[in-house]
């Protein structure tokens, strides 16, 4: 069910969060669902896009991050199609969380941003973040399948 390219996945979700931040002005967790959409060939519903709207530190209100978010929605849609239990999709989701955590540190916006939030800071600050998020659950979810 991967998306086949020519270029290695990593190389892909680099152009990819590029564009989508800087041409498409996406949030995290839209950017997230959106390249794991692509790379799994799983198309996602309209509201499912809409209902991520505001997960990119829940609203900018620096809470859970968008890159956990995107990638925990994602996590239920491809259980959904893979058709695991409630439960085992809620196992699979716990151990992401754990696994990104030990990985990056933390699961909140305001602990993972490079630097913290200023009124001075740039636009999409967490670009090299989310390619290495994005990267750190295609990773997790290869592991499943094998």
């Amino acid at each position: 069910m991967e998306k086949k390219t020519t270029e290695s996945v990593p190389e892909y979700i680099k152009k990819r969060v590029h564009d989508l931040y800087w041409n498409g002005d996406v949030n995290c967790a839209r950017t997230t669902l959106l390249i794991l959409s692509e790379l799994y060939e799983i198309p996602l519903e309209a509201q499912t896009l809409q209902a991520a709207a505001g997960l990119h530190g829940a609203g900018g209100y620096r809470a859970q991050c968008g890159l956990v978010e995107g990638s925990i929605l994602f996590l239920g849609i491809y259980c959904g199609v893979r058709g695991k239990s409630e439960k085992e999709t809620v196992d699979v989701i716990y151990r992401y969380a754990a696994a990104f955590e030990t990985h990056f540190g933390s699961l909140r916006c305001r602990e993972l941003r490079p630097g913290g939030f200023t009124p001075q800071d740039p636009p999409h600050l967490c670009e090299k973040l989310s390619c290495e998020s994005v990267e750190f659950i295609w990773n997790y979810i290869q592991k499943l399948e094998s």
